[in-house]
């Protein structure tokens, strides 16, 4: 009962919040003016900014960010040691540093090192968290150009990518970090400079407590659906999550922009209704992972469970398995991936469930931007198969949807499959996979699957059996997480920009509806058809066997 109570508390304040934030985030990300401010920084960039791109310019612009984001933190990371506030911490060998760097730059944020033993202040404020910040924004901008395809007629132009960037860091993200990191500090979560301090116990050892900036980062990390740790165990650890309501705290803030930005669609598209079809798209979505995740934590069964002789292994006492359960879904249910608990110690059913939230594309509600347009996606498949069956032309606010804009939609629906599945067939067939799994068997290819699914949907969460840290799989996943996370954004303006050069056409009587409990029903399923039945094979030989063998 307390762990419902929990997550009906949560749900709620998303619900409550999410429409005042999305109606603020569309006036400021929807054609508001530049401030002064802004417009000093345009100049000082030499960036134009009443000036519109062209999809392939938008493009260009999102890519040559990230790489520049790329190499500013594989500098930082590997010249560590030579920088103020490193905290006595060395650099980072080339691999793990670019490793790292790709990581925190596609919102991935997957760890192959100890936080606390291996970066220092300087690296984890003005590298992971300026990353943090902008990979969320990059993800919210590319949601915005699509959006502006779907809702334009007539042109190719879909907005200028500097300026949504600006906006979406200084008027959304900020103000919003700066709120959560003081609630942070006000239920115990440390806010320091100094350097780790040596203690006496009571026993009469010594113990060194770690210290650091972990009230603001906590803000960052799971508003951005960065879910970095500060400390190697990320939020299962006491300073960054020190009691159940900075547990509900942070299950909200993982929530709470991705479903706000589902608003924000509705209001830049002018119509509140579909925003509200598609939050309950989404809520059926997470209602149903959430109710199989806590069935599956509290039936127990599987090899893991069995074998350390119940279900508290692994998961902080304090929060208790509900919590962890509710936590563990919000993080890998959105993109943030932070770690409440110990992900390779749940049931193995349970684990199930985390890793078929993710192959379900994080859509429920997903990343900051990614999400809602991987939901889009689900939607315009939803539209093109309601269309057909009711034998009529398929089309999405008066725009039709023939085979060239489906192409796109088609190839963006497989990057995932495709790259996740290929590593993962890769690291066994030339035994580096298997040498890295905690153990042979269903368990230790879950293990596998997981950590690759992870890396290529942006996740960044892992299951601690699976050893990442070799050089063959830090290069493989740099490589994954990289197409995983840009191959489909090329697919994705492609799309909004042949979307823009289309004119709407009249609704009739007959044209399919996006709104109403049939098309909950009809885009939920080709939700789940197009994620799941992709990956039914490798969860029946993984989790599925595993559970119920």
């Amino acid at each position: 009962m307390h762990g419902w109570l929990q997550a009906a508390l949560v749900v709620a304040v998303v619900v409550g919040l999410h429409v005042p934030l999305g109606d603020h985030m569309a006036r400021v990300l929807g054609g508001a003016r530049h401030t002064r401010a802004e417009r000093v920084l345009y100049r000082f960039l030499g960036v134009d900014p009443d000036r519109e791109q062209h999809w392939r310019h938008y493009l260009s612009a999102v890519l040559a960010f990230t790489t520049a984001g790329i190499a500013a933190l594989f500098a930082l990371f590997t010249w560590q040691h030579e920088l103020p506030w490193s905290t006595g911490h060395d650099g980072m060998p080339w691999r793990l540093a670019l490793h790292t760097a790709v990581s925190f730059t596609t919102n991935t944020s997957w760890q192959n090192y100890a936080a606390e033993d291996t970066t220092g202040h300087l690296a984890v404020m003005a590298g992971l968290g300026t990353q943090a910040f902008a990979s969320a924004a990059v993800g919210i901008c590319v949601a915005l150009a699509l959006i502006r395809g779907l809702i334009r007629q007539g042109g190719d132009e879909l907005g200028n990518f500097w300026v949504d960037l600006t906006r979406t860091v200084f008027r959304v993200l900020l103000p919003l970090a700066v709120v959560a990191g003081l609630l942070f500090i006000a239920l115990g979560v440390p806010q320091t400079l100094g350097a780790p301090q040596p203690v006496t116990t009571v026993a009469g050892g010594t113990q060194v407590l770690p210290g650091g900036p972990v009230g603001s980062w906590e803000s960052v990390k799971l508003l951005s659906g960065d879910g970095g740790g500060f400390f190697n165990a990320s939020s299962a650890h006491p300073y960054e999550n020190p009691s159940a309501w900075s547990n509900a705290l942070s299950a909200v803030l993982m929530l709470l922009i991705p479903t706000a930005f589902v608003r924000t669609y509705g209001r830049l598209i002018g119509s509140t209704r579909q925003s509200w079809t598609l939050l309950a798209v989404v809520g059926v979505l997470f209602g149903l992972l959430a109710t199989a995740a806590t069935l599956a934590q509290g039936a127990g069964g599987g090899t893991v469970t069995e074998a350390v002789g119940g279900q508290y292994e692994g998961t902080e006492t304090r929060i208790g398995v509900p919590g962890s359960t509710l936590f563990g879904i919000a993080a890998t249910a959105s993109a943030d991936g932070a770690g409440g608990s110990s992900y390779d110690s749940f049931s193995a059913l349970g684990g199930g469930v985390l890793l078929s939230a993710m192959m379900l594309g994080e859509i429920a509600p997903g990343g900051t931007g990614s999400g809602l347009y991987g939901l889009l996606i689900a939607v315009l498949v939803a539209m093109f198969i309601g269309g057909l069956m009711v034998g009529r032309t398929p089309e999405y606010l008066g725009k039709r949807l023939g085979w060239r804009e489906m192409r796109f939609v088609a190839l963006y629906t497989l990057v995932a499959p495709v790259t996740i599945l290929s590593c993962a067939a890769l690291a066994v067939a030339l035994g580096p996979g298997v040498s890295s799994m905690d153990e042979p068997g269903p368990h230790g290819l879950t293990e596998l699957v997981y950590a690759y699914t992870s890396g290529v949907v942006s996740n960044g969460s892992a299951m601690a059996g699976f050893d990442g840290t070799t050089d063959f799989h830090q290069l493989l996943m740099t490589a994954a997480m990289l197409i995983g996370r840009y191959l489909p954004m090329v697919f994705l303006l492609a799309l909004a920009g042949r979307l823009a050069r289309l004119t709407p056409s009249a609704v009739t009587s007959g044209t399919l509806r996006a709104r109403g409990a049939a098309f909950v029903v009809l885009a939920t399923g080709s939700a789940l058809i197009l994620a799941l039945l992709n990956f039914l094979p490798v969860l029946s030989l993984g989790p599925l066997a595993e559970g119920l063998g």
